[in-house]
């Protein structure tokens, strides 16, 4: 479960949509604030997900090769799949056609939000990030969460440290610009270029790496 986890959170916090759209909040006015209630609207999506598969399972993992786990492997396997296929998907997209791929909806919103950076409301700013979620990963990881055993310590560390390592870009760019804001302004704009250059590989490298570990390991649990 502790691998899992952390190959999905590591995929999460380097998820590029988000952290180009955080900078934007970041540079708006109040941005600090607003940078706060976006990161607690993230983990509040995260610890929710958790909190529910935990009232499902009751904190307890089902017995192997019992319906419920099965299901969860094959939930998983499903997922890896389905982000396998997007990946590759986007990777044709991204050869196939000249220049750069079309934006996804995703990515859309994300660019968009710099018209309206000045004028965001802490609403705004929350809702961004609920919309701007991985859903895809952060399912993946509930399929894993199936396992969590409350019974351990062990488990409330290894969630714990998810949901904080799926937030670490978030925290870090925060406390990066309540501790030195000019700096931060400037290296974090340089960040956001960079990341608009290379977000189509950074995407697809993570869809592929992630979906065919998901993929691997749930074949390999079905079948052993």
């Amino acid at each position: 479960m502790v691998l899992d986890l952390l190959l999905i959170a590591v995929a999460i916090t380097l998820d590029p949509l988000p952290i180009m759209a955080f900078v934007l909040v970041l540079s708006s006015h109040k941005g600090v604030w607003r940078g706060l209630v976006f990161i607690l609207a993230w983990l509040a999506c995260l610890v929710a997900v958790i909190a529910l598969v935990l009232l499902f399972t009751g904190g307890t993992p089902p017995p192997p090769r019992s319906p419920p786990s099965t299901a969860a492997l094959a939930a998983k396997l499903a997922i890896g799949v389905g982000l396998v296929a997007y990946g590759e998907h986007r990777r044709r997209r991204r050869h196939g056609a000249p220049g750069r791929a079309a934006p996804t909806g995703r990515a859309k919103h994300a660019r968009s939000t710099h018209s309206r950076s000045n004028r965001m409301s802490p609403w705004s700013a929350a809702g961004l990030a609920v919309f701007l979620q991985p859903w895809g990963l952060v399912a993946a990881a509930a399929t894993v969460v199936v396992k969590a055993d409350l019974s351990h310590l062990g488990s409330y560390l290894a969630l714990f440290g998810f949901c904080i390592l799926a937030s670490a870009s978030l925290l870090a760019a925060e406390l990066y610009t309540v501790f030195a804001p000019e700096a931060a302004g400037v290296r974090l704009q340089r960040l956001r270029t960079w990341l608009e250059e290379h977000e189509e590989p950074a995407i697809v490298l993570g869809c592929l790496v992630v979906g065919l570990w998901l993929t691997g390991n749930s074949i390999y649990q079905l079948t052993s």
